[in-house]
């Protein structure tokens, strides 16, 4: 995949002293892994997400950052909208994560779109779950009430992630680049 403006390509994004790194592990299949890293660079913040051998540049369409940033779990969830049906299911992620802020108050709660493929919108979730359980919510943070809604815009089912720390990745074997 081609690496995003401005770029000659994806391993010198990843080269860069990135602001935040952050590895995740998919819950469908282990062997599958996402690397999160924003970086600055000249122009501006680059937020990209490594899929395989392929970068993603990804646009913020929804941010929400709660200071100072307590998290004790992170997920990433991917969506791939079908043809045609971006627009909509990016809409529908959007109404879900202002829903989500009141709800469940996450820690960090960020909805974004590749600019490489721009039906692919990754959702990254943060959440402090002492705090949640302290208040006695059931779930700290579910995305279970979107799905009936977002499934039938999308090509496949979303692809979720979770948060695999460098020093896992290292004892078990797995380079820290590894995708």
């Amino acid at each position: 995949m081609p690496a995003g403006p401005g770029a000659s390509d994806g391993a010198e994004r990843f080269d860069d002293a990135p602001h935040a790194r952050s590895h995740f592990r998919s819950v469908a299949n282990p062997r599958r892994f996402a690397l999160y890293s924003l970086a600055e660079t000249p122009a501006k913040d680059a937020v990209v997400v490594r899929l395989g051998s392929d970068d993603h540049t990804l646009m913020v369409v929804r941010e929400f950052r709660r200071v100072p940033l307590l998290v004790s779990a992170l997920s990433l969830t991917l969506f791939t909208a079908q043809p045609g049906r971006a627009s909509a299911a990016i809409a529908a992620l959007a109404h879900f994560c202002e829903r989500a802020v009141s709800a469940w108050e996450p820690s960090y709660l960020m909805l974004a779109q590749s600019l490489e493929q721009p039906r692919l919108v990754a959702l990254l979730t943060g959440v402090h779950q002492a705090r949640a359980l302290a208040t006695g919510s059931a779930s700290s943070f579910s995305l279970a009430a979107l799905f009936p809604e977002i499934r039938p815009m999308l090509e496949s089912e979303p692809e979720v992630f979770h948060y695999f720390s460098e020093e896992a990745a290292a004892t078990a074997g797995v380079s820290p680049r590894a995708v």
